[in-house]
């Protein structure tokens, strides 16, 4: 088997010289590849969980195909974001994928709120930054999606701190 069938693809470049453009540029696409599986079963996750909390139930099939349309709905518009975002270059990209990939808490927020569940309780810092994230949900960061983007999320952001300092070094 070969080294990338287990570990996945070499966006490092280890053993050949890559410049640090191609391993943002990779590391992205290995991120919006992650993401673009998980975004959408992280919605599903996120009603059912919220739902539980409120009832002590299971949700009933109603629910699920309302968490599952959500979640395909989100993935659409918050991968286009997030593509969007990871294609500009570097020095352009104002935010970061996270930032992105938060805004995708509408989508079980609106599912929560059709079905009258109230919003919870958040502490000051929740409420004042993520003033409509009623259920709390907000990730704070890639494995609070999925711990499959944790790796992915961590390169990519090396990656774009490589090339920034590359750039401000001046260094080819």
């Amino acid at each position: 088997m070969a080294a990338d069938e287990v570990n996945g693809p070499d966006i490092t470049g280890v053993g050949a010289h890559r410049e640090p453009a191609e391993i943002l540029a990779a590391s992205a696409s290995a991120l919006l590849a992650v993401a673009a599986v998980v975004l959408g079963p992280w919605v599903q996750r996120s009603v059912e969980r919220r739902w539980r909390d409120y009832t002590g139930e299971d949700p009933d099939q109603v629910l699920r195909t309302a968490a599952v349309d959500a979640g395909a709905a989100a993935t659409v518009e918050i991968m286009g974001l997030l593509g969007e975002l990871l294609g500009l270059d570097a020095d352009a990209q104002r935010t970061g994928p996270l930032a992105v990939l938060r805004r995708a808490v509408a989508y079980p927020t609106m599912v929560l709120r059709a079905v009258g569940v109230p919003a919870v309780v958040r502490d000051d810092f929740a409420a004042r930054n993520f003033p409509h994230d009623d259920y709390d949900l907000s990730p704070a960061n890639f494995a609070d999606i999925d711990e499959a983007l944790h790796e992915p999320g961590l390169i990519w952001g090396a990656a774009k701190a490589h090339v920034a300092l590359t750039r401000r070094r001046g260094v080819r």
